[in-house]
């Protein structure tokens, strides 16, 4: 039995001796070439005149003239004002939503608050709306410019969720950016989550969250768990205030 074990070993030792010389034979041999991939090749896409306007390969969920794309949630038309190539919240009208469904995506989209600021309107009460990604996880729509209000639901948030490294607000009335990266969970065949949701933030060009996981659906009152699913849409919130955006295009990734 030692004889055999001994066998193995300097089997092993052998082994590993020719490895080791084999490889540094290999490594020697390695050109700037050897690291080089050339399939597959990107696909070409043609980019934007700006980078607010939308790639080739882009969906344009907002035109600045119809709201095709969208649907109350109630299943009837839209009820948001179309004006000025923007649309705008109509109090009461309830949310809307993409009639198309995404899972992992690149959103931009355009907003402001009212340009008016009523004395009375302060915290939450201050151009309230909301963006849902898969109408599910709220990016907060708030206008926090000289305006405080809990940290993790101010703009640019992930609503109770996460709190932005800094507020890159602009004034009341002005057109504000996001940019939103967001890759969806993945579940197993039992529905357990197995890879959370993760969202990238970019305001008016500053990243105030980045690349962060979400820890399951927004709630207004008590914690988040999540549920299986496969796709959802893009929901906007009607919270009483006439907020209005712009410009919305989405990419799948």
């Amino acid at each position: 039995m030692l004889k055999t074990i001994k066998s193995l070993l300097l089997l092993t030792l052998c082994a590993s001796m020719f490895c080791g010389v084999a490889c540094a034979q290999t490594e020697n041999k390695k050109t700037p070439e050897s690291s080089e991939i050339w399939e597959p090749q990107p696909r070409i896409i043609t980019p934007g005149d700006k980078p607010t306007d939308a790639p080739s390969d882009a969906l344009v969920l907002f035109d600045g003239k119809t709201l095709d794309q969208w649907v109350s949630v109630d299943g009837t038309a839209p009820k948001w004002i179309v004006k000025d190539g923007a649309f705008t919240v109509a109090a009461g009208t309830k949310d809307i939503k993409t009639k198309k469904e995404f899972s992992d995506f690149q959103l931009h989209i355009e907003w402001h608050s009212p340009s008016e600021v009523n004395a009375n309107q302060t915290g939450q009460g201050r151009g309230n709306s909301g963006i849902f990604l898969q109408e599910r996880y709220e990016v907060q729509v708030l206008d926090n410019y000289n305006n405080k209000t809990y940290a993790n639901g101010q703009a640019s948030s992930i609503y109770k969720q996460h709190i932005p490294l800094v507020n890159a607000c602009k004034k009341p009335g002005e057109w504000q950016v996001y940019d939103i990266i967001y890759t969806a969970p993945y579940f197993n065949k039992e529905g357990r989550v197995i890879a959370a949701a993760y969202v990238t933030v970019v305001h008016n060009g500053v990243l105030p969250l980045n690349h962060v996981a979400l820890w399951g659906p927004t709630e207004y009152i008590g914690f988040p768990v999540y549920k299986a699913y496969e796709t959802g849409s893009i929901r906007l919130q009607d919270h009483g205030n006439p907020v209005s955006y712009r410009n919305i295009w989405i990419r799948d990734l």
